[in-house]
C-alpha cells in the first residue's frame, strides 16, 4: 500500500508543476518533462526538490529555475501541493487560449494549489507581447482573476500597455 501511495505522491506532485494559472486548456493534459542536474524525493517529508538548471515543459508551458521545491501535505490535511521556484530569475512562458503569449519572471515564484494563488517576488514581471507590469511583488488570484502589484522602498510599480495589442485576439503586431 505504501508503494502505491508513494507512486501517487510522485505522480500528483509532477502534475502540479505546470503553472496552469494562465496556460492553454490543453496544456494540463500534455506530458510533463523535467530536466535538472539533481532531483531528490523525500517520502517522509513529502518533498520533491529539483535543483541546478531546472527546465520544466508541459505543452506550451516552459519554466526555468535554479531550484524548485514541491511540498505535498498529508492526505487528510484538505490541502493541495505548493510549488516554490527560485532563480536569478525564475522564468516562465505560456500560451493562452486566445493565442497570446504570457511571459513572467521573478527571483521567487510561489504557487499554492489549494488557494490557486500565485506570488512572484523580487524583480517580478508579467508580460504579454509589449504590455507588461513590473514591481517587487506581483500576486495573482486565479479564482478571482485578480492581479496586484506592489513596489518596494525606492521602487514603484510600472505598467506599460499597448492598446492595439491588448485588443488583438491573436497578438499580431
Amino acid at each position: 500500500m505504501k508503494l502505491i501511495s508513494n507512486k501517487l505522491f510522485l505522480a500528483s506532485t509532477l502534475t502540479l508543476i505546470a503553472f496552469s494559472a494562465f496556460a492553454l486548456k490543453d496544456d494540463t493534459n500534455q506530458p510533463i518533462n523535467i530536466v535538472s542536474d539533481n532531483q531528490s524525493l523525500d517520502m517522509n517529508s513529502r518533498v520533491v526538490t529539483l535543483s541546478d538548471n531546472v527546465v520544466i515543459t508541459q505543452g506550451s508551458i516552459l519554466v526555468k529555475a535554479d531550484k524548485v521545491i514541491i511540498t505535498r501535505p498529508e492526505e487528510n490535511a484538505n490541502k493541495k501541493d505548493t510549488v516554490e521556484a527560485f532563480g536569478n530569475p525564475v522564468t516562465f512562458h505560456q500560451m493562452m487560449d486566445d493565442g497570446k503569449p504570457v511571459d513572467g519572471k521573478a527571483n521567487k515564484v510561489f504557487y499554492d494549489l489549494s488557494t490557486e494563488f500565485l506570488t512572484l517576488t523580487g524583480n517580478a514581471e508579467l508580460k504579454q507581447l509589449d504590455s507588461k507590469i513590473s514591481g517587487n511583488v506581483i500576486t495573482y488570484d486565479v479564482k478571482k482573476q485578480q492581479l496586484k502589484a506592489n513596489g518596494s522602498s525606492g521602487s514603484r510599480v510600472k505598467t506599460v500597455l499597448i492598446p492595439n495589442q491588448l485588443n488583438d485576439t491573436k497578438g499580431k503586431k
